[in-house]
Order: structure tokens, then sequence, then C-alpha cells
């Protein structure tokens, strides 16, 4: 797994499939993000078979097919078409996420998306209109809740009540930028969509999720340019606060500021407040002490816990979409939930103010 280049951040976990051999056929089509690799490494530990891919990029195509051996390169009419397949999972340029996905569910197939999975509320709009007429599933996703063990430990936690109502969620993403590795659509802010829209919804997503907030408001928002000129449209800090229906709130700093000494491609953190305690959570490192990730720090009424988790938790995100793809049910992830997050990205990139 790729630890110093978020781009191509991959996890992979133990193999826990949910269906036989052949019982859920997706395909990738849009190769543009490293995600789609991780998208593609939690469905099939999941039991789910890939059976074709798409990108016109030829050299993308065969990389791809060199890792997932017995893939099918097709186009994109043909996986379209196909009737076994029941999922596509895609991630092409941000601003071109949207577009795939109509097609794809106006085709009868559930789509997958890397994040962020638009870049404008006219898309937005568009993906609602489409899931409401073919009652398909528009899914995201938000690999830093849902490939990360310690974010998907933390959830069980407040799920059990470990420390309480949850009042507060700071998110910290940090991120390596890399430059040269970078395509040029990553630099151009109609494509990308702006670092709050793009990265910057793996914290409002996960805000969202741990403080189970159904609706929300930006309070305020920020972006600025500090230290790359030679990328004009580039954003490399923002940060944002959210109110949530319930009282909770959010503060959300990322940034491409990750230096290069760092082990991992950025020191991702949470910090959770409750009523009764705090859950902290080293994502990729505990930095200058373990070169490990995946820590868990608790704090409550019974006392002070340390839980490395990397390797114990698993990914269960996966599983729950294959059988809601088959049941259609919302275990994994509500529609409300995805276009929420999307929608508050989105949002908080418009009424941003630029300081530098």
């Amino acid at each position: 797994m790729q630890r110093s280049d978020g781009m191509n951040y991959a996890p992979k976990g133990k193999p826990v499939p949910v269906v036989e051999k052949g019982e859920f056929v997706f395909a990738a089509i849009g190769l543009d993000h490293g995600h789609i690799y991780g998208m593609c490494n939690g469905l099939t530990e999941a039991g789910a078979t890939l059976k074709y891919v798409y990108d016109p990029d030829p050299a993308k195509v065969r990389q791809f097919c060199d890792t997932y051996p017995g893939v099918i390169p097709a186009t994109k009419e043909q996986i379209l078409s196909a009737p076994e397949v029941k999922l596509v999972a895609g991630a092409a340029v941000t601003s071109e996420r949207c577009a795939l996905g109509l097609e794809v569910m106006r085709c009868g197939k559930d789509y997958f998306t890397d994040k962020a999975p638009l870049t404008t509320l006219e898309q937005l709009e568009q993906a609602k209109v489409a899931v409401r007429e073919t009652g398909r599933k528009y899914m995201c996703y938000f690999s830093e809740r849902l490939h990360v063990e310690s974010a998907v430990f933390a959830g069980q936690l407040i799920k059990q009540g470990a420390i309480g109502r949850v009042l507060q969620v700071i998110g910290m993403g940090p991120h390596r930028l890399n430059a040269p590795s970078r395509p040029d659509w990553f630099f151009k802010k109609e494509k990308y969509g702006g670092i709050l829209c793009d990265i910057g919804s793996h914290q409002i997503e996960q805000y969202l999720y741990f403080a189970d907030v159904k609706s929300a408001r930006v309070v305020r928002s920020q972006i600025a340019n500090y230290n790359h000129p030679d990328y004009p449209e580039l954003d490399d800090f923002g940060d944002a606060v959210l109110v949530g229906d319930n009282g909770t709130t959010c503060y959300f700093r990322v940034d491409w500021f990750t230096p290069d000494g760092l082990s991992t491609w950025g020191d991702g953190r949470t910090f959770i407040l409750g009523t009764e305690g705090t859950i902290e959570l080293r994502k990729y490192l505990n930095v200058a002490t373990e070169n490990t990730s995946d820590h868990v720090f608790l704090t409550n009424k019974t006392g002070e816990y340390h839980f490395p988790v990397y390797g114990k938790v698993g990914f269960p995100f996966f599983g729950e979409l294959i059988l809601d793809c088959i049941n259609r049910t919302e275990n994994a992830m509500t529609q409300e939930h995805v276009f929420l997050a999307a929608e508050l990205g989105v949002r908080a990139q418009l009424q941003a103010e630029k300081l530098a």
C-alpha cells in the first residue's frame, strides 16, 4: 500500500465475503484518481466480482488489469449494457463524476464514485432527480472514514455510548501535494472543485456521521493559496465551521502542507467531544512514536484508554453496500447522507473568503 502519496493510497483488508463468487458483479469506469484501487479492493474483499474496466487511457487500463488479473477491458457502452453488472465504480475527474453517475443510473445500475461526488449545486439537483426517477443508488467513497479502521472503531464506540452524546467534531486533513505526480486537471478549480469541496468532503462526512447530523449549515469558510504561486487555481489551505440541526458543531482544516519528513502522506486526526468523554483518532501514524496507523485514544468516566486497532476492525461498509444494492436497503449509508455531505462541501467552497 502506498503510504507516501494519498492519491494512490489503497488500503487492503482481510477478505470478508458477503456473497458467493459471481453473485454480485461490478465494473470500473474512470481511472483518473488512484482511489479507484481502494474502492475495488474493498468491494472484492467483500465478495464482489470485478469483471470489466473502461478508461480512454490504455496505459491506465493496462495498469489496472495488472493489478486485477482477469478483468476484461471493455467499452463504456459494453459495460453499461451488460445485464450482469449491478454496480459501476468510478474515479473520474471530479467535475465529471456526476455526469457519469447519471449515465450509469439511467442504464439501471447503481453508482459508486470517489469523493467528492460532485462539484456544483446544479449537479447535485441532477443527481437527486436521477435517483428519484431511476431508483438507483449514488454512493460515495469517503475513504477517510470508510477505509480507516480507527474511524470505524470510533463509530462503534460512539454507538455504544462510550462518550455520551457527541457535541463537537474537529477534523484535520493535511495532505502531501507531490505536485509533479498530479495530473493537470488537479490544478484547475472547475475540474477539482476547490479544496473544501474536494478533500473537505471527508471531514464534513465524518462530522455528519459521528454527530448524527441530518441537516447542517456552513457558518464560515475560508480558502487560501499561501505557497503555490505556480498553481494559481490551487487552494492549498481551507477551513470551515459548521452547525448541525441537533446543535452540534464542527471545525475542520484541510491543507497541502504535509512536510517531506513525515513518513506518510498526512497526519490525519479527528477529535470528538461528548457529554461524557472524548475520542482522538490518529489515523495514519502516531507521529514520532509508533510508525503504525489506526490509534484510538478514549477518555471517559471509567478511565484513559489507547486502542491500536490496525488489522483488528475491518471495513464493514463494502459488504453492507453490496447487500444494500441487492436488497435495496440503506445500511451502509443513506442517500440523504451522501447528498448532504456533497452539498455542504460545495456551499463551503462557494461562500469561502479568500485569505491570500
